[in-house]
């Protein structure tokens, strides 16, 4: 993750932190703590590291936490100490990744114990921040979820515009299997379900049903394929997708709508 880290430090450092550099003497040390400001996930601690390593490193790094603990308000999530400087010009960065990172946890825990206690997994998807996305599936793990495909070169995902793109359910299944990935195909109709089964589909993907649809649809399949749910799927409604028999529900809200959590960096001279 070096680079993308590379890349928000100069993002936001630029040709120097001016700040700092008129208000605090070059040979100033200083000490630092992050602390949860309310209750989460935390995610993203092995950030910290290279952050530091790439703006010429600090004299110590303490990380009381490992991704995927939970943290009360108030509690101590990691401490630095060197040139205040560095600390000073590199606190942003530090904060809008563990903040970003914590909120995909936090949301992915939130997701996980909600369908606890039923054969359902929760899954995350694609629907990440541009040039973020292994971290934060990396953090939606952390909460507790699954990581679905990372992209589109690890896994076949047979959409309807691939259907019609392909003449239908069975060609699109067909051709698709030269590909030796695994094949999951998104369904929408009753007529795409007979297709897909007739193929001898192994995943389907209902897509926009309601529980009680899902339901029926469900004892349809009948075991014969693995079934995950999508579409509006949300932290209110996951648990009644969860009790239809499915074994995945998936949903874009772990990521893309995971509000960043509240961590502040104090920093004391030392």
């Amino acid at each position: 993750m070096t680079e993308v880290v590379r890349l928000a430090l100069e993002e936001d450092i630029g040709s120097g932190d001016v700040t700092s550099q008129a208000c605090v003497p070059e040979s100033q040390k200083a000490r630092g703590r992050f602390l949860a400001r309310e209750p989460l996930i935390i995610a993203g601690l092995g950030l910290l590291g290279e952050i530091y390593d790439l703006r010429g490193g600090v004299d110590e790094l303490n990380i009381f936490k490992s991704d995927g603990d939970p943290c009360a308000q108030g509690e101590e999530i990691a401490a630095v100490s060197g040139r205040a400087r560095t600390l000073l010009e590199c606190e942003r960065v530090a904060l809008n990744f563990l903040q970003r990172l914590s909120g995909v946890a936090t949301a992915a825990r939130r997701f996980a114990d909600a369908v606890a206690g039923t054969k359902c997994q929760v899954l995350d998807t694609r629907k990440t921040t541009p040039g973020l996305r292994r971290l934060e599936k990396s953090a939606a793990a952390a909460g507790g979820v699954a990581n679905h495909r990372v992209g589109l070169f690890d896994a076949v995902l047979i959409k309807n515009n691939h259907i019609a793109a392909a003449g239908g359910v069975r060609n699109a299944i067909e051709r698709a299997r030269a590909s030796g990935l695994p094949i999951e195909v998104e369904i929408h109709t009753r007529e795409e379900l007979r297709e897909a089964l007739e193929a001898s589909a192994g995943w389907l993907l209902l897509d926009n049903l309601t529980p009680e649809e899902a339901a029926r649809w469900i004892r349809e399949i009948g075991g014969r394929a693995q079934v995950e749910l999508s579409g509006g799927i949300t932290l209110d409604n996951v648990r009644a997708y969860a009790e239809t028999g499915a074994d995945f529900v998936s949903s874009g809200a772990i990521t893309h709508s995971a509000r960043a959590m509240d961590i502040s960096f104090r920093l004391e001279v030392a």
